[in-house]
């Protein structure tokens, strides 16, 4: 008979703490007994867990919950906000995109950078990075990019981004003294959309990117799925009629179709996925697809229900901004939010 392992004091503490930790980051700041109804923790557990957390330099004293009310009790704690920052990168073709963030969550630093031929990328990338972090330094930075990375040895080969080599998340890390995680950029949409956007409460779907360049991402029981070597989703390599589906949607000319004309070239990329996959939800994002809004959405899934008998339910994207960069961002407190919390 195999014994069953109880947790040790010391995991336990780890485990209210990280509780009240999450509970501060979804909710704001917390008095002591309102941490106390939320995590069911006794009124001797919670007063430790928060001189634990103060003493880390985890939490702080934000305000109290009213004028009327005094004592430890009536004290609002609140996440040490600067206790760690980190970085999101989207790097297109054209520009670079990076957004600095809080261990909270809340944006501190922007900047753009243009991608020309010739400078080195990995230096620009670093140096946006750098402009955008206004004088601290990222715990951990996510770079979203097009083309193929490796799931265990995070080579990347890139195709047409100016400067791409297969080093490139070396040599960010290298200029910039801090982790980094290269991903690809639709992966990394594709968790924004299951955060924060049009995938919510789907633990199956597949994110269509139809912008400068053509891809998809795929998520399946919950899990994003990269592939053995991380082309997972290249739809864009696909054939139709003898033509690539890529320059069927070449975003210069899909964006000059009409309604009606661009779900026709869509759902043929949408079946395909579909077919294979049966996601249940099929997700259109960027420029063209989420531009396209609820009516195009609604073209393609008319479409896609004369082909197929799988129900598959299709929406526009509904991050806000650039779901790439959302999604590094939120790749990054993630990891840093297990770093520094535990």
């Amino acid at each position: 008979m195999v014994g069953v392992k109880t947790a040790t004091p010391t995991m336990a503490r780890a485990i209210n703490d990280r509780l009240a930790l999450d509970l501060l980051l979804d909710r704001g700041p917390l008095t002591a007994p309102q941490l106390r109804a939320l995590t069911g923790l006794s009124r001797p557990t919670v007063s430790d867990l928060i001189e634990r957390l103060r003493a880390d330099g985890l939490i702080e004293v934000t305000g109290e919950s009213g004028a009327d009310r005094r004592g430890p009790n009536a004290r609002l704690y609140g996440v040490v906000a600067g206790r760690a920052h980190v970085a999101g990168v989207d790097l297109r073709r054209g520009s670079v995109h990076v957004s600095v963030a809080d261990i909270a969550g809340s944006v501190r630093g922007t900047a753009t950078r243009a991608v020309l031929p010739g400078p080195d990328l990995g230096a620009l990338v670093a140096d946006a990075v750098v402009d955008a972090a206004g004088g601290v330094t990222p715990h951990t930075v996510v770079v979203g990019a097009p083309g193929l990375i490796h799931p265990r040895t995070g080579a990347a080969s890139f195709g047409k981004l100016p400067g791409g080599r297969a080093d490139l998340r070396t040599v960010i890390a290298d200029r910039l003294g801090v982790p980094v995680v290269l991903e690809n950029e639709v992966n990394l949409a594709a968790i924004a959309e299951h955060r924060e956007g049009a995938a919510v409460g789907h633990d199956d779907f597949v994110l269509l990117w139809l912008d400068d360049g053509i891809g998809a991402a795929v998520v399946l029981d919950g899990r994003l799925r990269r592939g053995a070597s991380g082309g997972a989703g290249e739809v864009g390599l696909l054939k139709f009629g003898g033509t690539d589906f890529c320059d069927l949607m070449e975003t210069g000319l899909a964006q000059g179709l009409g309604p009606e004309a661009l779900a026709d070239r869509i759902v043929e990329g949408v079946f395909a996925l579909v077919a294979v996959l049966d996601p249940g939800l099929v997700v259109l994002g960027g420029a063209v697809g989420g531009g396209g809004g609820d009516r195009l959405a609604a073209l393609v899934a008319a479409r896609l229900g004369d082909l197929s008998f799988a129900p598959t339910e299709v929406r526009p994207s509904l991050v806000a901004g650039d779901a790439v960069l959302r999604g590094a961002v939120l790749t990054a407190l993630d990891l840093t939010r297990d770093d520094v919390f535990g």
